[in-house]
């Protein structure tokens, strides 16, 4: 493999052994020939996702600019590690369900998003109001596609929500929906506070997922009641 393409390489094999299942040596032979996985490795990423927000940012300027950003559903911490290195002033606070290694002048929380104290407690170790709100929440999957779809756009909603209520006017929202786009009530919701709102699926993205994002930019500010 040259150092110059972490992506290219002999492809790997797997096979069953004692103790690991069809399924999991099918799982590790997709990891091990993952272009992203190596070039993940190569250039000291924490995961392959994070290349989904590199082109994410690359598309949309996502990372331009911002000062305070929030990061939702952070393990294993490779999105609040790309936010740090593009923006190296700003404040990052991430928080997740499962625990997460420390990365220099990042802040996180091993919590439920959900737990009514969370947002507080986000925008507390944050200082201020945050410019861009990520999210690469999913609920975890239960085998029922609808279930499954349900429970990972309550996520949304609530990540959602949280944007409207916490941004700056002019910030940005950025979150993991899946195949069928975002609820059209939200979406809804979405384009009357944002100047513009798309959907977008990164090349990282592995061609078999469902998952897309949608990308909420201008941020409107609060309306008067």
């Amino acid at each position: 493999m040259s150092r110059g393409d972490p992506g290219r390489g002999l492809h790997i094999r797997v096979k069953s052994a004692r103790g690991r299942t069809a399924q999991s040596a099918r799982w590790l032979e997709r990891q091990l020939n993952d272009p992203y996985v190596r070039k993940a490795r190569a250039e000291g990423y924490r995961s392959r996702a994070a290349y989904k927000l590199l082109e994410l940012d690359e598309k949309f300027g996502l990372l331009k600019g911002m000062k305070n950003v929030v990061d939702l559903g952070a393990a294993p911490g490779g999105w609040a590690q790309v936010a740090k290195k593009k923006c190296p002033q700003a404040s990052v606070v991430g928080i997740d369900l499962l625990p997460i290694d420390a990365l220099p002048d990042v802040t996180f929380f091993q919590m439920d998003f959900m737990d009514d104290a969370a947002p507080d407690k986000l925008i507390e170790a944050l200082g201020a109001a945050p410019d861009l709100i990520l999210s690469d929440m999913a609920a975890n999957t239960v085998g029922h596609a609808q279930t499954d779809h349900l429970r990972t756009m309550g996520l949304v909603e609530a990540a959602a929500w949280f944007a409207i209520e916490t941004l700056r006017p002019g910030g940005g929202f950025v979150a993991k929906v899946f195949a069928g786009g975002t609820d059209g009530a939200l979406l809804k919701v979405l384009k009357q506070h944002f100047k513009t709102v798309k959907h977008a699926k990164p090349p990282a993205s592995r061609k078999e997922s469902s998952e897309w994002y949608v990308i909420a930019q201008g941020f409107k500010g609060q309306a008067e009641d």
